[in-house]
């Protein structure tokens, strides 16, 4: 019994790890997500991207919405899926820290109350009443003890079991700060194509009051013997088909508040007012952009990626020890007796000291090939890490070039809304005093509406892409979850 103490700790010294050990991979030596070629100062009216550290905690406040804050404050703390999230990382380390224990010494205690009855003739005894014997006699057996086990764990198979299921932990732990980005991504991007839908449905409307004036215009002159019939039918015809774009847009606001409300972790009809718009934003004058080699070590689904190359890594030393011997050492201690009062003598008293071996001999291959499957899956583990690293990359590039045409974009829009009101004006002045007929208005008035349609999408994409580059350089999640 003395001598186990000193052997586990001489197995502590002299064990070795078999198996690669984890090496973080090389940050990227791209000082820039863009060639040279595609880079272009600021224009008026755009965010700067600012390359460096990349965004902080709580980027959404940059709109300068105080409700749009407390939405995404609300998503955070009642979402179900980020509640799901965050349940499964608590589970994921609860099952690190029980492959863990099997580090320490294993031990057991157990009891046991018996009744028993002996058949003495079977053993070839006689009942003999005068000595007490009797042919079946019945007695009870009461014993207590414990054992203690320990797995020598020579080849580090159990420390590279820990190490696994360390990765896959920090793996769950980096899914839950995903979740917590693009949770806060879709709440902004949600209140945002609201506050376009309800531009729209504005624009829609005025253009619709335009249409009646147009229509009691062409009434007004029929019934004074200027006008025709047809320009009143091309009139209500404008009138009736611009009224029908409004329930696809009401429908498509009610479809935006719904997905809110479930981003938000509420029924619909618990949302409340969403009277979002897109004056009431404020656009960020700069954007805080994270650098490539900063980006590999704080975007979370990279760094899922490469804590789950660190558990793949592992897993191929947990393969490799099932390819050499496994000692483990222990000890029980009983104590038995007919009777609960000698229970606890000596002279009741038992216990034996062990140590097993285990070394494979012949599996048919399937242990080399199980290290081998292992070996396999980490290249492709890799794989996926270097091509994670790639496509987060490709994302801020492109992010990146919509701040620079989304500004260009909306100027163009701007200067097609005040030539199209232009002109509308002035073909509505020259059917007023009958140089022309209501369908040059009415090609007019379309114009415009496309012009207005395509300047409301113009503002809401530049809003939209830089909410996106935010969450593209990893801003928001929060890191008091890790």
């Amino acid at each position: 019994m003395r001598l186990i103490p000193s052997l586990i700790a001489i197995t502590a010294l002299t064990g070795c790890t078999v198996g690669p050990d984890f090496r973080r991979p090389a940050a990227p030596s791209a000082q820039s997500y863009q060639p040279a070629t595609e880079r272009q100062p600021a224009a008026a009216g755009q965010p700067a991207a600012l390359l460096g550290p990349g965004p902080g905690n709580g980027w959404w406040r940059a709109f300068g919405s105080a409700e749009l804050d407390a939405l995404v404050d609300r998503a955070i703390a009642h979402n179900y899926s980020l509640a799901a999230s965050n349940a499964t990382l608590a589970a994921s380390r609860e099952e690190w820290r029980a492959v863990a224990g099997r580090r320490l010494p294993q031990v057991d205690a157990n009891a046991r109350v018996e009744q028993e009855q002996v058949n003495l003739a079977a053993f070839g005894f006689a009942a003999s009443p005068a000595l007490g014997l009797d042919g079946n006699p019945e007695f009870h057996l009461y014993s207590v003890g414990g054992g203690i086990s320990y797995d020598l764990d020579l080849f580090g198979g159990i420390r590279r079991q820990v190490e696994e299921s360390a990765a896959r932990a920090e793996a769950r732990q980096r899914q839950t700060e995903a979740a917590h980005l693009t949770l806060a991504g879709q709440v902004v991007n949600q209140a945002l194509t609201i506050a376009a839908i309800r531009a729209r449905i504005a624009t829609a409307q005025t253009i619709l009051a335009d249409d009646q004036r147009n229509l009691d215009l062409t009434r007004k002159r029929q019934q004074g013997g200027e006008g025709t019939l047809v320009e009143v039918l091309n009139a209500q015809s404008q009138y009736t088909a611009d009224r029908g774009t409004l329930p696809p847009l009401e429908q498509q606001l009610g479809e935006a508040r719904h997905l809110l409300a479930t981003l938000v972790g509420v029924a619909p009809a618990d949302l409340g007012p969403t009277d979002f718009a897109l004056e009431r934003f404020v656009l960020p004058s700069s954007v805080p952009v994270a650098l490539p080699s900063e980006l590999v070590h704080r975007r979370p689904d990279i760094l899922q990626a490469e804590a789950d190359l660190h558990a793949a890594t592992a897993a191929i030393g947990v393969a490799t020890a099932r390819l050499y011997p496994d000692i483990s050492i222990g000890a029980t201690l009983t104590q038995g007796s007919p009777g609960v009062d000698h229970l606890f003598r000596n002279a009741f008293r038992g216990y034996d000291a062990f140590a097993g071996l285990t070394a494979p001999i012949f599996h048919g291959g399937s242990l080399k090939a199980e290290r081998a499957a292992a070996v396999d899956r980490a290249h492709a583990v890799n794989a996926t890490y270097q091509q994670t690293v790639l496509s987060a990359f490709e994302q801020v590039a492109n992010l990146l070039s919509a701040l620079q045409t989304d500004a260009r974009s909306l100027d163009m829009q701007r200067d097609a809304v005040t030539v199209a009101g232009r002109s509308l004006q002035l073909s509505r002045r020259s059917f007023e005093v009958g140089n022309s007929g209501i369908l040059q208005v009415l090609d007019s008035e379309r114009l415009y509406q496309r012009a207005s349609a395509d300047l409301v999408d113009a503002r809401a994409r530049q809003y939209l892409n830089v909410a996106r580059l935010y969450v593209a350089t990893a801003g928001g999640w929060t890191q008091a979850s890790s």
